[in-house]
Formats: structure tokens, sequence, C-alpha cells
């Protein structure tokens, strides 16, 4: 067996030395066997007492004590998400052992279980502190380990078995049965070599130094996670939220995390990994997304994608709500049944006025400028009818149309205003005339009716966004969707509010502003205890007050992602950004609103980028936001890409990136990439005869062909990608057609495509 225990090139590996027998070998291996199942015993002990207290959690009150019902909530879906959690630690339980100079001995595995019998721990969670040994120790820094046994897993749970294991030595005097004739590190050439599957699998047995480092950074602030193809940015992501999720599980628990992928493909690629660690309180999504109930797929023109993207956006779309409220330009004659009122533009303004400086959202603000507007219009008539009421005839047929009033007194006459007041209000509340003027002057929108309104109108678009080329932004309406459009559309729904909200809705403002109080103390309190440290994580920085409010009004229903996905407002604990060169300045605009204590994880590779509006520099992207609350990573060695192919794009990288570092690969299959041409009459059946033959030969794993037009090339065997939605997945076999098409369009995309190959890579020339 061999003596390493890491995955990249600045570790030192242990010493190996000569097994006393191949006896003792297998003696070794069923010892471990026999533990191993052990371990499973106790797991399944833990799981039935979790699922116990589901049950007896989910028998507890069940009446109209809100607070008792959302306890035994509370407890259900705590329980539950402990039995997800110890049901998905059964396979492959435990992965690793620690032998300690004291002769005491660690096992590290999926998950921490305890001895019942001594109270000690039977096996370390890889996450935890006591783990970190297994993936840092070297000889020079043993960190309390003499020797490191990297586990091999066969079967299933829970009849699994140790198939095979081998030690890395960290001290001189450790004595370990290892066979020296073994690769290097077989645990991760093994999983490298491995058939590519449609799920990306967890590292967690085959985590490196450099890894383990970034994922257990700590949660406050961003880290900007860089590196070339393979060098394991999204493993390295997704492995640290199960840390964060497990080392800040009380902060975490209850607001969960958000991970935004390129694509709807990434995500499905991606999905599984976090659950196979045990954990669920995580919601993806992609920047076409954004939109709360939009899916946007489609790609806008270079140019019109770059203005989308850019934070001047942000100020259009503030024109564009303000022009919808409008003043009338010629005068609006309401007929009541006594006075015809006139709403001109000098009433309008004012009522515009009063309702814009409650400083509330368009919708919401509406009923502020209707209940202005008439009362305005109240006062107009009330004026109208004073200067009738000089006139004794006019008073008399006055007062029989309200009832025949007796003669009234001079001190009477303000009940005879009230009465004037109280008829011309209730008059303009059944009035059709009055709610068509408000809804044309102040509108009812939602965000999908002001973006299409504004993109479809040269003279909407004129005054919202003076200066930009309105051939660039105009288009017919009813267009689909973009991936550009969601910010937009999320920015509107926050300028334009809520749509009205019924008359049966309870009263929320006394919880909110309640809700206000609670978190100005809290966060007093915090900035004392921090001293207005900057890169500390308040209270404040996860909720607002009517967040807060409705928290505590409505209690939970569904777990946390179910919740979390479901609101639009919902502010994450932590947010991850995948291919983060992808997205443009709104959309970070965007997600940041929906994680205020900024804690993020953004992983990408600036050399990959290819969209219009993407990240050129992290400092630019980030700084306006975090200022200094960031920090930078960066990976160097790829563990996908073999030698051949990598040496082959990085001649690609050299052509528009000479500057760029190219990650070095840690292993060769022996297969360069290979060159072929075919006729573009009968482009389709070549390809498929390729992926055929490529089929045949990796006996076994994935087929992707890349090509700029997926839709020709459909029904060939394998799944068909632009270079930009194969961004962040990985292919056994790869065939891209056309490459010179590709790199005309964008290098960076054909230096994209070159890389997702785990084994083999081939380009399809096209002539004619």
């Amino acid at each position: 067996m061999a003596n390493t225990g890491t995955q990249n090139n600045h570790n030192t590996p242990g010493k190996p030395t000569k097994p006393t027998s191949g006896t003792g070998i297998e003696q070794d291996r069923r010892a471990e066997t026999t533990h191993l199942r052990a371990l499973h015993a106790l797991l399944a002990a833990e799981i039935d007492e979790a699922q116990d207290r589901v049950r007896g959690s989910r028998s507890g009150p069940t009446g109209a004590e809100l607070n008792a019902r959302w306890e035994r909530d509370v407890a259900v879906h705590r329980w539950s998400d402990r039995v997800a959690a110890l049901k998905a630690a059964r396979s492959g339980l435990a992965f690793g052992r620690l032998d300690h100079p004291d002769a005491t001995t660690t096992y590290v595995g999926r998950i921490g279980l305890t001895d019942p019998i001594d109270g000690e721990s039977a096996l370390v969670d890889w996450r935890a502190p006591a783990a970190r040994p297994f993936y840092c120790a070297t000889p020079v820094t043993p960190l309390g380990v003499r020797r490191r046994r990297h586990l091999r897993i066969a079967g299933r749970a829970p009849e699994e078995w140790v198939e095979s294991f081998h030690d890395d030595l960290l001290d001189d005097d450790a004595v370990a049965t290892v066979d020296p004739d073994a690769a290097s590190d077989p645990a991760l050439l093994a999983a490298l070599s491995a058939p590519r599957g449609t799920r990306m699998r967890d590292i967690v047995t085959t985590i490196q130094a450099e890894q383990d480092d970034i994922i257990r950074l700590p949660l406050s602030g961003a880290a900007v996670i860089s590196g070339g193809p393979g060098t394991g940015k999204t493993a390295v992501a997704l492995h640290r939220v199960a840390y964060l999720l497990y080392a800040h599980r009380e902060r975490l628990a209850g607001s969960g995390v958000l991970v935004v992928g390129p694509s709807e493909g990434f995500v499905r690629y991606v999905g599984g990994v976090l659950p196979a660690l045990g954990e669920s309180a995580v919601v993806f999504t992609t920047p076409g997304r954004l939109r709360h109930g939009v899916v946007a797929d489609a790609a806008d023109r270079p140019g019109t994608a770059r203005v989308k993207g850019d934070l001047a956006m942000l100020d259009v779309l503030r024109r564009a709500v303000a022009d919808r409220q409008e003043l009338p330009g010629a005068p609006v004659r309401i007929e009541l049944e006594d006075v015809t009122l006139t709403i001109d533009d000098g009433l309008a303004a004012e009522a515009r006025d009063r309702a814009r400086a409650t400083g509330r959202p368009h919708n919401p603000a509406r009923a502020t400028f209707r209940d202005a507007l008439g009362g305005l219009l109240v006062d107009q008539g009330l004026d109208l009818l004073g200067a009738e009421l000089a006139d004794p005839p006019e008073i008399a047929e006055l007062l029989a149309g309200l009832g025949g009033l007796p003669e009234i007194e001079p001190e009477g006459a303000s009940e005879v205003t009230a009465e004037l007041r109280h008829g011309l209000r209730d008059e303009l509340r059944s009035c059709t005339a009055f709610h068509a003027a408000v809804q044309r002057l102040w509108p009812e929108l939602t965000p999908e009716r002001a973006l299409s309104d504004l993109l479809s109108d040269a003279d909407r678009l004129a005054a919202a966004a003076p200066g930009t080329d309105p051939a660039l932004l105009l288009r017919p309406a009813g267009s689909p969707w973009t991936v550009a459009d969601a910010p937009l559309l999320d920015e509107l729904a926050e300028l334009l509010g809520r749509t009205g909200t019924r008359a049966d809705e309870p009263d929320t403002e006394p919880d909110r502003q309640y809700a206000h109080d609670v978190l100005a103390i809290l966060d007093t309190a915090d900035r004392a205890l921090s001293g207005q440290d900057a890169k500390d994580v308040r209270a404040t920085d996860f909720v607002t007050a009517e967040l807060l409010a409705d928290r505590q009004r409505t209690g939970p229903s569904g777990t946390v992602a179910e919740r979390a996905a479901a609101d639009r407002d919902w502010r994450f604990g932590h947010l991850v950004v995948d291919e983060a060169q992808e997205l443009s300045p709104m959309d970070w605009h965007v997600l940041l609103r929906r994680c205020p204590a900024r804690s993020i994880t953004a992983v990408g590779d600036l050399a990959q980028r290819s969209a219009p509006a993407g990240a050129r520099d992290w400092d630019d992207v980030l700084g306006p936001h975090l200022a200094e609350r960031w920090t930078h990573r960066t990976l160097t060695v790829n563990y996908r890409t073999p030698a051949e192919i990598m040496t082959a794009a990085a001649e690609v990288l050299a052509g528009y990136a000479p500057d760029a570092a190219v990650p070095t690969s840690v292993r060769s299959t022996g297969d360069e990439p290979w060159h072929r041409t075919a006729p573009a009459a009968g482009l389709t059946d070549a390809v498929r005869e390729i992926v055929a033959a490529e089929s045949e030969l990796l006996g076994g794993g994935t087929d992707a062909v890349l090509t700029t037009d997926p839709a020709a090339l459909a029904g060939t065997g394998a799944e068909v990608h632009t270079p930009v939605s194969a961004k962040g997945l990985e292919f056994d076999s790869v065939v891209i057609v056309d490459p010179e098409r590709i790199r005309a369009g964008l290098p960076a995309d054909l230096y994209v495509s070159m890389t997702r190959a785990t084994r083999r890579l081939g380009l399809l020339h096209v002539r004619g």
C-alpha cells in the first residue's frame, strides 16, 4: 500500500515501511472490517433513536396553542434532519484512522458517533477539528499523529467491509504494514481514474491540505477561490458549505445557504453532493432564476447583456418606476351627483409628492396616492359646494338632498361640513371614474409588466435610459425573458413592492415596529461587543424588522430549504457562487441582497469568462460591496484533466491570456488529444460514429459533444452542450465539433471545452 494521503504537491508524504508479512496485512484488514461493522451497529442505534424522536415529536400538541405547535414543528424538523444526516452517512461510514504517539486511535468518517458504554468518541466527523490531521498532517508537521491509515470500503451498508488500506507513516519509529510497490496515492488515483457518472461525488476521503485550509476558513467575510480547470473549486465550495453548517449549526440552521450555479445542468450535476454529506438546509438556483417564479435561459446579444448587467441599470429602473407615477396632462373630470371635480397636474403632483414622501415602494405607496388624491378632491368639492351655499335656493335644494335637515345655526356649520365630506368621500369610493384615474396615474404593477412595458416602448426607454442606444434594449412585446433580465425583474420587485393585500389581512405594523426595536437593541449590543469591527457578523446582518416579524408571526412550515425557496424575501446566512466570473454587477447586486451578512464563497476562473458583463477583476466586482471583507485563495493543482490534454489546452490559453497560470495535472493517461476532419454535409453521421467508437474505447463513463449548434447534433448518442452550458461539468470523453468556429466566437470557450474531459479528448474539424 502507498504512503500519501494528500492530493496536492505541497504536502510531504509519509515514509512507507516494508510489510512484516502478507498474513499481517490480512489480519489488519479483517480487524478493520470488524471495527467498521461495530460502527455501523452504533449508527443503526442512533437512527432508531432519532426516528423514535420524530414519532414522539409528531404526537405532540395539535390544538390551537400557537407556541406549542411551533415547538412541535421545530422538534419534528430537527429530528427529521438528524435522521436524514445519519442515513446519508451509511455509505462509506468510516474511511480513515489516526494512530497517536500515546497509543490511542481516532477513526474519521462521515459523521460523529459516540460509544454509549464509555461515552467516548467512536467516530469523528470529518469536519471536526480532531479530524484535521487526517488531511493536513505531514512528517514535518505530524500534528500528533504517528500513522494515518486510509480505508478503502466496499459493499453496501450496513454490510460494508474494508477492501484494502494504505498507511502514511509520519513518525520514523512507526511500524506499519504497507505495500512498497503500490502507487504513491492509490486512493486519489483510483478516485480520479474512475468513470464519471451523471452526478458529482463528494471528496471527503481525498480532501487535500490546501483544500482543507479553504474549507475551514471563517464564516464571516467573503472567500474568493480561483483556479484553473479541474482544480476542485466546486468540490471545495460544496464541502465548505457542509463544514460551515457543521461548525456554525446554530447560526445557519435557521437561515440556510444559497448556492448559485451557472446552469440547470450544473445544478443537477452537483445537487447530490450536500445531501450525501447529510446537509439539506441548502437552496440551489441559477442566474436565470434570480427573479422569484421566473425561469430564464435565453441569452441576449453581447452588447445588450453588457448594458443590462451594468449597475447603471439601477437608475434606469428607478426612473422607469417613477415615470409610471404620472400627471394627467389634460384635466380629468370626475362627475359626482352634486358636483364635478377636476384632477389637474397640480392636484396630482401634490398627491404624488405625499405618496413618494412615505419612502415606500411603488405598489404600497399607491394607497397613499389614492387616499391623498381623494382627500384633495373632497376638499375641492367642499370648496365648490361652499360657493354654491351662498345662494339661498341652492341651500334649500342641498338640504333637501341631505334628508331635509332643519335650519342650521352658525355653530352647526362644522356638522354640515363633516356630513358633506362624508358624502363626497363615499361617492368617490364607489366612483369608477376616480379609480380609473388612480390606475392611470399610479398603476399597480408587477415586475414583469413594468419591464416588458419599458423594453417594448421607445418613449419609455428614452425617458428612463437617456444616452443609451435604444436599439440595444428595445424589443417586441412578449419576447421571452433572458438570463440578463432576471436580476432586473428582481430589482423591480424591490422597487415596486407587493401588490395590494386583502382587506381581511391583519395589520402587521405593530409587529414590525416591535421587531424594529428588538433589532435596534441587538445591533447596539453587538457593536459594543465587537468594538465596531466591520468584519464581525451581527444579528442585523441577517434579518430585517419585517422578516423577523413574519417569522415570529407564522412559525416554521416545512424545512428551511423549502421555506427559503418559496420566499423571495428570505435572507440566507451564507452564499456560494460557482463560475463567479460569469456574474454581472447586477447579478451580484441582487444576490448580495439575499445575504446581508456578506458571508460568501465565490469560486471561479477569470480566464474562463465568457459572459459579456462578467468579471474581469475580482476587486472591481467585490470591492464596491465588500470593501476589505474578502480574501483570495488560489488552487493550483489539476485533478481532472490529464497532462496530455492540459498541454494542448494551455496553448489555447496562451493565445488570449498569456499571463494566466496553467494548473499542474497530477496524472497522465497516455492518450493524446486526437484531430479528425469531417465534411459539413455528413457531420451528424460522422459524430454519431465517433461517439459510438469512443464509448466502446471507454468501456463505461460519460460522453459529451460540445458545439455551437447543439440542435444540429441531437441524437448522436452523447450529451450535447455548448461551451457555456458545459461550464462546471466533466465527462470521461469529449468531442469538440468545429473548434475553429468556437475559437472565433470566444477563445475562452475553446479553452473551457478542452478542459471538460477526464480521459479522452477529440477535436473534429469541419470542412466545406
